[in-house]
């Protein structure tokens, strides 16, 4: 059974820098997605960024184009999301994911990470 550790979550300023990282325990294969969501207090699980683990394709949701980029690491089966720009609404908790289409169907989830932007 894969696990999913997140960290690098911590308190930044708006208009700053954060990068997250995921590290997965257990094998990956061909036809897992890597994922990140967010959840802010009192909203619904939202979905950010996915990348595939066996070729470069990358999803983004719309409002985080542009600030927001995901990357892999195969040799050390991680996943990074590199967020500019952060702004206030980026208070929540991150979360690593694993599934097997890139916006939906996700099954495996880490423990999160506090993300929480400040003034």
């Amino acid at each position: 059974q894969v696990q999913l550790v997140e960290s690098g979550g911590g308190l930044v300023q708006a208009g700053g820098s954060l990068k997250l990282a995921c590290v997965a325990s257990g094998r990956l294969y061909s036809s897992h997605v890597l994922g990140w969501f967010r959840q802010a207090p009192g909203k619904e699980r939202e979905f950010l960024a996915s990348i595939r683990w066996n070729d470069p394709r990358t999803y983004y949701a719309d409002s985080v184009k542009g600030r927001l980029t995901i990357a892999k690491d195969r040799a050390k089966n991680s996943v990074y999301l590199q967020m500019n720009g952060l702004k206030i609404e980026g208070t929540a908790v991150y979360y690593c994911t694993r599934g097997t289409s890139p916006y939906t169907d996700y099954r495996i989830w880490g423990q999160g990470t506090q993300v929480t932007v400040s003034t």
